[in-house]
């Protein structure tokens, strides 16, 4: 018998995440002046107002104010009508020093030592549903905000659509795990009030809504969905061709939104961040906190073996999770699940290898230890902002130039605009990158 399961996605323009991107854009600022800068910073949106607290220890000096309002204009609230505006809000900061009693845990006289920022377990997970190893109905609610907000930025169509948005994917599996069809796609969408009542009415008011909601319709039927299909693969495809419910706007109307709407706070869309339910979630916010805190940087660590697992042919399905004490570099635990779906044999009687021995494995092939996992994905450079939007996980590696303020290894300076520059090459998501595989393999004599 199948069943359904259900994954959603915000965009950028929604008030947690316009919270979360201001804070891992103070982030990445403190590691362009000091890359070992320990932050945790958290950022509270609402109507004309940005408030940004947390804690910090840094060489460096960041603006807040101005880091802020950029981050706001990039999004996309830059009109009054917004209630949330990029020049006229208010930012308000109180930022102060981080804990001694913290700094104790983590710092020591080898780098190599560093204990774990704090206590907690994460999770990573990898499947087959999608080629980047992302299940299948959260990458679609993320592809389809992705291609949602191309549109808002190109201004050639759907030209009424404002930041805030939210997509929802429910998908219909087969009791193997095998995808049957989309099931239901529902998109709720900011936009402008583009077609007035008649008069004050009741009944023209829900009548200008009505024609709002249909518009509306008629083009993420049109427009919207034919751009998400066009960028998945084909076996991904064939599954709009069976018939699937579309609701949008269920309310009948959405002008007022982003955090004029509702109040966003850092940290309140780790499921979104994550793999939209598929997987469990340790609890921990990922957004602006530095690699030190393993509520970020093990998650990464964990995806980052759970993906590895998945394309060696370990299994169809991976989850695992890591523990940790503050203060102590070793996980205090590795536990995964491959969900019956292991392919490696333990021995020539064709018996499977059980989970636990995999785990043992994972110990050897993978450095676990902070220092290790910070040091393996390059931490300590400004590469967090990128992750706010559409996902921590399943996105494309790259490697970019960034602009630093300090000297030191792998750093060029070059003269831009008659001023005198730093920049250093660094790489984005490079938890994603399946460099583990060969390792993998020949750990278990595949």
């Amino acid at each position: 018998m199948s069943y359904l399961f259900t994954s959603e996605s915000v965009s950028e323009g929604h008030p947690d995440k316009v919270a979360d991107r201001i804070s891992d854009a103070l982030l990445d600022e403190f590691l362009r002046h000091d890359p070992d800068s320990k932050v945790a910073c958290e950022t509270l949106v609402t109507t004309g107002l940005v408030v940004c607290s947390g804690e910090v220890r840094t060489e460096g000096y960041v603006d807040v104010q101005k880091i802020a309002r950029r981050v706001i204009k990039d999004v996309g609230y830059t009109k009054a009508a917004y209630n949330f505006e990029s020049e006229s809000c208010g930012v308000i900061s109180t930022l102060h020093e981080q804990s001694d009693d913290i700094k104790q845990g983590i710092d020591r006289e080898k780098p190599e030592e560093q204990g774990a920022g704090d206590q907690g377990m994460m999770f990573g997970y990898a499947n087959k549903d999608m080629d980047n190893g992302m299940p299948l109905p959260h990458e679609l609610s993320h592809i389809l905000l992705q291609q949602l907000a191309a549109i808002r930025k190109e201004g050639k169509e759907m030209t009424y659509l404002r930041p805030d948005s939210k997509s929802q994917v429910t998908i219909e599996y087969e009791d193997d795990g095998t995808p049957v069809r989309i099931d239901t796609i529902i998109i709720s969408t900011q936009h402008d009030d583009f077609a007035k009542p008649e008069n004050k009415t009741i009944e023209a008011d829900r009548k200008s809504d009505k024609l709002m909601q249909e518009r509306i319709y008629d083009d993420i039927m049109k427009i919207l969905i034919p751009r998400a299909i066009n960028v998945v693969p084909d076996r991904i495809k064939v599954l709009f061709n069976n018939g699937f419910r579309l609701i949008v706007n269920p309310t009948g109307k959405f002008v007022i939104g982003g955090p004029h709407g509702d109040t966003g706070l850092t940290g309140r869309k780790i499921v979104v961040d994550t793999y939209g339910g598929k997987a469990p979630h340790g609890g921990g916010a990922f957004s602006g906190k530095d690699a030190s805190k393993v509520d970020r940087s093990a998650a990464y660590a964990a995806r980052h073996v759970a993906n590895n697992l998945v394309a060696a042919g370990v299994a169809d399905e991976v989850l695992i999770q890591l523990a940790y004490a503050i203060g102590v570099p070793e996980p205090v635990s590795v536990f995964i699940n491959t969900f019956g779906t292991c392919h490696v044999k333990k021995n020539t009687a064709g018996n499977i290898i059980r989970d636990g021995d995999i785990a043992k494995k994972i110990n050897k092939i993978f450095d676990l230890r902070p220092y290790a996992i910070i040091k393996l994905f390059g931490l300590k450079n400004p590469v967090f902002e990128p992750t706010t939007n559409y996902g921590h996980f399943g996105r494309d590696f790259y490697q970019q130039e960034v602009e630093v303020y300090y000297n030191g290894p792998g750093i060029t300076t070059r003269e831009v605009n008659g001023e005198m520059k730093k920049y250093k090459k660094v790489e984005f998501f490079a938890w994603e990158k399946l460099d583990y595989v060969e390792k993998i393999k020949k750990a278990f004599k595949m």
